[in-house]
């Protein structure tokens, strides 16, 4: 018991932000990321919820993706590397976003986001929904 606790505070260190966020079906979620000199758009929504599966779409910096998350762990999150991988990124800054719960009634999806910065680089702003 003490190990997982331990263990469990391990992993909580290792980001340096987290937030949850809440959508509903077809909302966008937009976040600036900031780094350097250079700016790019994370986009993430949800289109369908069926079987357990949120069915997931995304981009950043232009790259567009699509997931399928579920809660029972397997395929719970997604993570997203934040700059390119180089001679000076071994380990580059990441957001987590993980599927955290469904509320049916309310047709919303809840996510939390976790922020791995580990050399302070990263700064990142929540845009409203228009």
């Amino acid at each position: 018991m003490v190990l997982l606790f331990f263990s469990s505070a391990i992993f909580a260190n290792n980001y340096v932000y987290t937030k949850e966020i809440s959508l509903k079906k077809d909302e966008q979620k937009k976040i600036l990321v900031k780094y350097d000199s250079k700016e790019k758009l994370f986009k993430f929504s949800w289109t369908l919820y069926i079987n357990g599966g949120l069915v997931m779409h995304r981009s950043y910096d232009k790259i567009v993706a699509q997931n399928i998350l579920y809660l029972n762990g397997k395929n719970q999150s997604f993570k997203l590397e934040l700059v390119t991988r180089g001679a000076n990124y071994y380990e580059p800054p990441y957001v987590l976003v993980k599927f955290k719960e469904f509320n049916a009634q309310k047709n919303e999806a809840v996510f939390q986001l976790f922020l791995h910065d580990k050399n302070s680089e990263i700064k990142w702003k929540f845009l409203k929904n228009r």
